[in-house]
């Protein structure tokens, strides 16, 4: 299974019924195509989209209808569109239960950098700031290291913040952690990866306890 499946596969399990959900660039918006079955949440994209579904099949995407990345989507039963303000009315309202989000780097604190790299373009913060501080639950997904094999699971982050102490849960290819206010907890790791792999590719300070499941 790829990385970014594997991921958005795990994030799926964080969402049950009722739930009106945020997904991301990247990653994030692909757990739309593996939300389990029986579970029914509504999905909401800032750039003006309620209640959509999977990714179309190949030739069957509406150029009208796209995410937040521009990327086709499919509108189900009862789904409606409107303007930026209303979205984000939405999101500032307190109204999202959950956001699914990438990173550059997080941090142990729950501090997430996913915005900026001095000295380089960047598409700028979007909505990222909004959803970090209105939504209840705030999910990042992202791979565990950069392509140089750093950790971008950090003591501290070191790159311009999008918000500070907001973060719950952490998803990456190698485990998923939960953000406490001791560290962060190791709850899970990747199929074929152990503790000790984690640890040794994490910076942040871990609390391992006595059984770590599987994702």
């Amino acid at each position: 299974m790829a990385d970014k499946d594997l991921i958005a596969k795990r994030i799926a399990k964080e969402f049950s019924d009722g739930m009106i959900l945020n997904l991301g660039f990247g990653i994030p918006n692909a757990a739309a195509n593996y939300i389990p079955k029986g579970v029914k949440v509504i999905l909401q994209t800032e750039n003006g989209g309620l209640v959509f579904g999977p990714t179309p099949k190949k030739g069957e995407a509406d150029p009208d209808l796209g995410n937040s990345a521009g990327s086709p989507i499919t509108m189900l039963p009862g789904a409606s569109a409107f303007d930026l303000a209303t979205s984000f009315g939405i999101i500032r309202g307190g109204h999202v239960d959950a956001t699914v989000l990438g990173a550059l780097e997080v941090d142990e604190t729950g501090s997430v950098a996913n915005w900026k790299v001095p000295g380089k373009m960047m598409p700028g913060m979007g909505g990222a700031m909004d959803l970090l501080v209105g939504a209840k639950r705030v999910i990042i997904a992202m791979n565990h290291t950069d392509k140089d094999g750093n950790s971008k699971v950090l003591k501290k982050c070191t790159l311009p913040l999008s918000a500070s102490g907001v973060v719950d849960l952490i998803i990456t290819d190698k485990a998923v952690m939960e953000v406490t206010d001791k560290g962060l907890l190791l709850k899970e790791v990747a199929p074929g990866v152990t503790v000790d792999e984690v640890k040794r590719i994490t910076e942040a300070t871990l609390i391992i306890p006595e059984t770590v499941g599987t994702m």
